[in-house]
C-alpha cells in the first residue's frame, strides 16, 4: 500500500516579536493536532529540532508550504540570521517553494517594523521576493493580516489549500473567506452602537466606537465570528478592535477616535458621512432605558 506523501510546511521567521508563533500554539488543541497529522511540519525555530535553517536553506526538495512570520530586511546591521539577511534567505526558501502565505502584518505590509524603524528598508514580504519566484509559484502570495493573526486563519488557510489547490483572495491578497466580512459583524456591542451608547474601557457594556477607537466597523475581520480561544474576542472583553488586519495598521494614538467639531473623521464602511451622522443624530434623541441601565450595572 502507497502512503501519500504529507505536504511540508516550513515557518521562517523573519524580524519579529514571535507573537504569531504564540498565536499559533493557541489554536484548538484538535484542530492542531489534525494539523500536525496532515502536514509535514519540517521547520520551525522554536519548535521543531531535526532540521535547522542551513539544511531547508540547502535541501533540493520542495517546500509545499513556506510561512513568513516578520518584516524583512536587506540590512545585515538590522537583523542577521546564519550571517546573512532575511532578504537573502527569503528568496532562497521562496525560490524553492510552491506556496507562500505571509503570517502577521508585518510579514504582509511591513507592520510596526516597517512604521517605526527609521531604516526604510524594512518591507513586508511581497515588496522583498524577486518577481521571477513569483512567476514560478503555483498562487500568488497570501497574506494572512493580523497582530497577531488568528491561529484559526492560519489552519483554515493550510487545509483549504491542502485540499483546493487555491483560495479566493481579496484585492490586497486575504483570503475572501476570513477578511470579506467585518469585526464589527457579531460583536456583542451592536446594539449599543445602533443607539450611540457609549462604554469605556474593560466594561461589559457599550459601545467602544465614538469615543475609545474601536476600528471594528471599518476592518475586515472575522475575530467576532472566529473567537479567539473559542470563546472571545478583544471587543467581548471590553478592548476596542485596534484595526490590525488592515494595511495601516499601526496608527497613531489607536485608542481614541479622531474627531473634528465632535464628528468623527472616519465613519463605518458602507455608509457616507452625511447618511452616518444623519442617522446618529436622530438615535441620539432616544434614550434606551434598559441599555443604559445595563451599562451602569
Amino acid at each position: 500500500m502507497i502512503t501519500k506523501k504529507k505536504p511540508t510546511v516550513v515557518w521562517f521567521q523573519a524580524i519579529t516579536c514571535n507573537g504569531n508563533t504564540h498565536s499559533l500554539l493557541s489554536a484548538n488543541s484538535n484542530r492542531f493536532e489534525l494539523f500536525l497529522n496532515s502536514f509535514d511540519f519540517i521547520y520551525h525555530p522554536s519548535l521543531t529540532i531535526d532540521k535547522s535553517l542551513e539544511d531547508i536553506l540547502n535541501q533540493k526538495e520542495k517546500i509545499d508550504f513556506l510561512l513568513i512570520e516578520g518584516s524583512i530586511s536587506s540590512n545585515k546591521d538590522i537583523f542577521t540570521i546564519c550571517e546573512d539577511s532575511t532578504f537573502n534567505h527569503l528568496n532562497q526558501l521562496a525560490s524553492n517553494a510552491n506556496y507562500i502565505i505571509a503570517i502577521g502584518s508585518c510579514a504582509s505590509y511591513g507592520g510596526i517594523h516597517a512604521k517605526f524603524t527609521q531604516n526604510s528598508d524594512i518591507s513586508g514580504i511581497n515588496d522583498a521576493i524577486n518577481e521571477e519566484i513569483l512567476k514560478n509559484l503555483k498562487h500568488q502570495i497570501i497574506n494572512l493580516t493580523g497582530c497577531p493573526v488568528h491561529p484559526e486563519w492560519i489552519l483554515q488557510t493550510l487545509f483549504t489549500l491542502k485540499t483546493y489547490g487555491q483560495i479566493a483572495l481579496d484585492e490586497i491578497g486575504r483570503p475572501k473567506e476570513l477578511y470579506s466580512t467585518l469585526a464589527h459583524h457579531g460583536c456583542t456591542r451592536n446594539e449599543y452602537f445602533e443607539w450611540k451608547v457609549e462604554g469605556d474601557f474593560g466594561q461589559k457594556e457599550g459601545c467602544l466606537f465614538y469615543d475609545q477607537g474601536c476600528r471594528g466597523p471599518m476592518t475586515h475581520s472575522s475575530c467576532n465570528k472566529i473567537l479567539w480561544n473559542d470563546i472571545s474576542s478583544k471587543t467581548r472583553v471590553g478592548m476596542p478592535c485596534v484595526g490590525c488586519t488592515e494595511v495601516d495598521f499601526p496608527r497613531n494614538d489607536m485608542l481614541e477616535t479622531k474627531k473634528n467639531i465632535g464628528i468623527p473623521f472616519e465613519v463605518p464602511l458602507g455608509i457616507s458621512k452625511r447618511a452616518y451622522l444623519s442617522i446618529s443624530g436622530v438615535a441620539k434623541t432616544f434614550k434606551i432605558d434598559r441599555l443604559h441601565k445595563k451599562l451602569m450595572e
